[in-house]
């Protein structure tokens, strides 16, 4: 009944959605000259209070203000107004959510050549929200924005070339649309850019390479490029091989609900691997992610159960979640399962299938 200790890198293919706010200008003038500008119909000055308002300067922060004057803006055809309207839809600030009204604001907004709607309707016809899933059409809009320079357009036209989504797969124009990203300082680019230089594709393998991108994106605070970060120093991939340094950036994906991460963090705690040997903590990180249903995580916590190792023995949790990866075709977890079943009672076989059949993983990073 051996424990399972490795996990590999991690990459990472998510679409970028321009959720902040976008400001036109820069609100000089007081609030009350905006405000005695924006009641006489300025369009300009009303997309300036809902910036006001959205961010509380000079006023008291209110979601529905902000709203109602990006309405009135909007409605005189201000782009990025109505760009901040179609946000507002999405994400419930201040009117009810509604993903028809958020995609009608932002193609009004991008056929007027608003960068952040091209992408952001980018996203509504890669996901659904709103019209119907196109990834042609995605590609098409992602494509407008990124050449007018807008990074995280530019990172998810990468996406889509990378995973052959509404366009011909292609890790050459991949490799050039995540670079335009990060070198302008976008995270998950950087992130994806080193992905590429850590497997080869279309760009010579380069680890050292991998590490500086990754690096790069890890001190932003990207949990993928984390994780990687301290994979590469695990196992001496671009630079010298440091279990301590792995550790840390390990935890601190870990820390941002990265199952990845929380799982070679219980393996660094169950060996001493990079930090001090101890079970309990191995046992609260196997937790955190087998709770996600990481399936290795979830044997690990099943073999610290039988075995009471950071945990108090218990051949019920052991059972669940034995049975929990055994159902998932792992014949080790069904050979462990069946042998916890035969010294267990009726009652407690009974009771673990019932706590199995009610197992719902609970992701604790966002889509």
């Amino acid at each position: 009944m051996n424990i399972k200790l490795c996990a590999p890198g991690f990459l990472l293919l998510v679409l970028f959605s321009s959720v902040q706010l976008h400001a036109q200008q820069s609100v000089t003038n007081s609030v009350e000259s905006i405000k005695a500008k924006a009641e006489k119909g300025d369009a300009d000055a009303q997309f300036n209070l809902g910036i006001c308002y959205a961010k509380g300067r000079g006023v008291t922060n209110s979601d529905n203000e902000a709203a109602k004057w990006y309405g009135k803006a909007a409605e005189q055809g201000n782009a990025y107004a109505q760009c901040n309207l179609g946000i507002c839809f999405k994400t419930g600030a201040g009117v009810t959510k509604d993903f028809n009204e958020a995609a009608k604001w932002y193609r009004k907004a991008a056929d007027q050549g608003c960068a952040e709607a091209q992408c952001e309707l980018g996203v509504c016809y890669a996901k659904g929200r709103g019209v119907a899933k196109d990834s042609a059409e995605a590609a098409k809009w992602y494509r407008m924005a990124a050449e007018q320079g807008f990074a995280g357009a530019q990172y998810n036209l990468g996406v889509s070339y990378y995973a052959g989504d509404g366009v011909t797969k292609d890790y050459s124009e991949a490799v050039k649309w995540y670079r335009k990203a990060a070198e302008q300082s976008f995270a998950e680019a950087q992130f994806s850019l080193g992905t590429c230089y850590e497997r080869g594709n279309d760009v010579t393998k380069d680890y050292s390479e991998a590490v500086a991108w990754y690096r790069k994106a890890a001190e932003q605070g990207n949990a993928g490029a984390q994780f990687n970060l301290g994979v590469c120093y695990a196992k001496g991939r671009g630079v010298a091989k440091d279990s301590t340094e792995g550790a840390k950036w390990c935890r601190k994906a870990a820390e941002q609900g990265f199952a990845d991460a929380q799982y070679n963090l219980g393996v660094s705690y169950y060996a001493g691997d990079g930090v001090t040997k101890d079970y309990s903590e191995a046992a609260k990180w196997y937790r955190k992610a087998a709770d996600q249903g990481y399936t290795d995580a979830q044997f690990n916590l099943g073999f610290c159960y039988l075995n009471g190792q950071g945990v108090s023995q218990s051949d019920l949790e052991a059972y669940v979640w034995y049975s929990i990866v055994a159902a998932q075709g792992d014949k080790d977890a069904a050979h462990n399962r069946d042998f916890l079943a035969s010294r267990m009672s009726r009652e407690c076989i009974m009771e673990g299938q019932r706590r199995v059949a009610a197992f719902v993983p609970h992701k604790q990073t966002q889509d």
